[in-house]
């Protein structure tokens, strides 16, 4: 999964083996530079059936180091997922 990110918008691109592929654009609260950065999402989806809020926040530096996922409204569970290179 390919996540792109820019002032309060983040793309979302996936493709599988099978030549699908799937677009998404969300509105985020994000204002800092453009970022790009890979995922492999089985690993995403299964933090994200896990949080039960309905924001998460998730904190990146930079495209090759890992990111922070948490719930937005509380800190006990901390989720840390690697990237994957694009």
């Amino acid at each position: 999964m390919r996540l792109n990110l820019n002032k309060g918008v983040l793309k979302t691109s996936a493709h599988n083996p099978e030549q699908e592929e799937a677009e998404e654009e969300i509105e985020v609260e994000y204002d800092g530079e453009s970022l790009e950065i890979g995922f492999n999402v089985s690993y995403l989806l299964d933090v994200l059936s896990v949080l039960e809020a309905e924001k998460i926040q998730i904190l990146l530096s930079d495209s090759n180091s890992s990111c922070l996922i948490q719930a937005a409204d509380e800190s006990k569970s901390k989720y840390v997922v690697m990237p994957m290179r694009l």
